[in-house]
């Protein structure tokens, strides 16, 4: 059994508000995988039951807010008899990446953000697997939990659309092949092609100054 998290928060005003980066990607492995499968209430929490080939797993959006989200995880692991650092998935958002990033680490800090903090405490330890999906960073003007609960702008979501297709790709590989199979494919930068070189022209050859055969006089 592998244990895949989205964090967000509950509650149709914050449909696809940057915060609930995580629960954007759950729906579409949902919908994947688990189509017409209703959620069940379990571990204070929605969760839907399937399988990426032969492996079970369990898609997992805390229905209270993401500052609570550790004891869902810490239930749900403690049930299923889970390593957290080989068995858990959280799926977040990131305002240190770039709107269109993804990037899959086997653990770490917290990086300032409410969900992955109470995570950490109520399993004890940061080794867990997480993704995090960029969404910019917070603008001078504004508060972070203003920014981050705001919905992405239609430029931001040109490059967040495909980033979250990237991160349901990644979280089942992450399931099929393994932690560093999902990070050697995914974490990959982008890099434009290089150029090709032209071949200068060739050289014309010199212009002779000879006017022909001189005669002496």
């Amino acid at each position: 059994m592998k244990l895949i998290v989205g964090l967000g928060n509950p509650g149709r005003q914050y449909d696809k508000t940057r915060h609930n980066a995580g629960f954007m990607v759950v729906d579409r492995l949902v919908a994947k995988h688990a189509p017409g499968v209703p959620a069940k209430a379990r571990f204070n929490a929605a969760v839907t039951e399937c399988k990426f080939g032969a492996e079970a797993v369990l898609l997992m959006k805390r229905t209270t807010f993401m500052n609570r989200s550790g004891s869902s995880v810490a239930e749900a692991v403690r049930f299923y008899k889970l390593e957290p650092a080989k068995d858990v998935l959280v799926l977040v958002d990131d305002v240190a990446l770039p709107a269109g990033a993804i990037r899959i680490r086997p653990g770490g800090g917290a990086g300032g953000h409410n969900g992955l903090t109470d995570i950490t405490k109520a399993l004890g330890a940061d080794t867990y697997a997480r993704l995090r999906i960029g969404v910019d960073a917070t603008p001078e003007f504004m508060d972070q939990a203003d920014y981050v609960l705001g919905r992405f702008t239609d430029e931001q979501w040109t490059l967040v659309d495909p980033a979250l297709k990237r991160a349901a790709d990644a979280s089942e590989v992450f399931v099929t092949q393994g932690l560093d199979a999902a990070m050697n494919r995914f974490n990959a930068p982008d890099r434009p092609p290089k150029p090709k070189k032209e071949r200068p022209p060739p050289k014309a050859p010199p212009e002779s100054t000879d006017s022909g055969p001189r005669t002496q006089d």
